[in-house]
């Protein structure tokens, strides 16, 4: 094995370790000397690779994303076209997919983009650009088809569906509680009156 291969397995199991304890404890409750002390890391190696708490938690934060965009971008192909409800209702659901098999992952997004640590908010806001620009794209896309409200620009409108996603399983949770029971795909499959209002809203315009 060259030096180059050992470094990156080296650097492979520190991520592995960070991410199991940054998905099962968020950043507030890990720490360096934890993340050694749980999974048989020496420090010296950990401090030869990471100095700071900070950069496991964005190296998480990172590899997040990229393998969360990498599985949108292989399984949404073509998912904008047709029933608009529905297309979008899909969209919603491959990220969800990818987190019920990447629970842990799901932790780590939630933090950074629910509760982010306030000193690395911005570091945050531009790993996360690329997946944003992607799901602007998508939204874009699906808007293009359909006729907007009156003196709603499309790039607002897509702005709006863009970040309906990042609460839209909470928000979903308290719509269907009597569902409580039914996991998160089942509730997904059955969130349709929700779109609509989202899409259309609830009140008649006087």
């Amino acid at each position: 094995m060259t030096q180059k291969e050992r470094q990156e397995r080296s650097r492979e199991m520190i991520y592995q370790a960070a991410l199991q304890e940054f998905g099962t404890y968020g950043y507030d409750g890990v720490n360096m000397e934890g993340i050694c002390g749980r999974h048989g890391i020496s420090k010296g190696m950990m401090y030869h690779y990471f100095s700071r708490k900070d950069d496991l938690f964005l190296l998480c934060v990172d590899r997040t994303f990229r393998d969360l965009q990498a599985y949108i971008e292989e399984t949404a192909s073509g998912q904008e076209e047709g029933n608009t409800l529905e297309a979008l209702r899909k969209y919603f659901m491959i990220r969800e997919d990818y987190f019920q098999l990447h629970p842990r992952q799901k932790r780590v997004f939630e933090n950074a983009m629910l509760r982010p640590p306030r000193h690395l908010t911005e570091q945050i806001r531009q790993l996360h650009a690329p997946l944003r620009e992607l799901n602007r794209q998508f939204m874009e896309k699906l808007l293009s088809g359909i006729p907007l409200r009156p003196g709603l620009k499309p790039e607002k409108a897509a702005c709006y569906l863009e970040s309906i996603g990042g609460f839209f399983q909470n928000a979903m949770q308290t719509y269907l509680e009597k569902e409580t029971d039914h996991d998160l795909h089942a509730m997904l499959e059955n969130a349709g009156e929700l779109l609509d209002m989202v899409f259309f809203g609830v009140f008649r315009q006087q």
